[in-house]
């Protein structure tokens, strides 16, 4: 999982010059570690809401695509946090359709796993999500 900082000092003022590619560098770096130790079976968790801003989050579901595109499985997790909070200015009980819209957003960019806190409805929106995948006409 990607965060900047530790979990003590992660929401002090978040910088990056691209979140995306420095989370990408981050996981680059750290899959050739676990290469060379012969690890194999790896999720790749962008760290939603750790050590980054409002903007920093939106930019980084943005750009899940690039993550999804290096080959192992992406693990979201948006129940409830800040980023949802913030932008609806609202309580977290009250987020959970603003978490179900983030959740399908992250299943149409490619994540493959869903941290949540409410199943029955995350369950639900990728399962909707991959009926619409499953059915989808081509063009041309």
């Amino acid at each position: 999982m990607h965060i900047q900082g530790t979990p003590k000092t992660m929401q002090e003022k978040p910088q990056y010059e691209n979140v995306t590619e420095d989370v990408l560098a981050f996981f680059t770096s750290n899959l050739k570690k676990l290469k060379d130790l012969g690890v194999s079976k790896v999720i790749l968790d962008p760290g939603f809401g750790f050590g980054k801003t409002l903007e920093h989050n939106y930019q980084l579901l943005d750009n899940l695509e690039k993550i999804n595109s290096m080959g192992f499985p992406v693990l979201v997790g948006f129940s409830r946090k800040s980023m949802v909070c913030k932008l609806l200015n609202i309580k977290p009980e009250e987020a959970l359709n603003g978490t179900s819209v983030l959740n399908t957003i992250a299943l149409e960019k490619g994540a493959k796993i869903l941290r949540v806190h409410d199943v029955k409805e995350a369950r639900e929106a990728a399962m909707i999500v991959e009926y619409c995948k499953q059915n989808r006409n081509p063009i041309g």
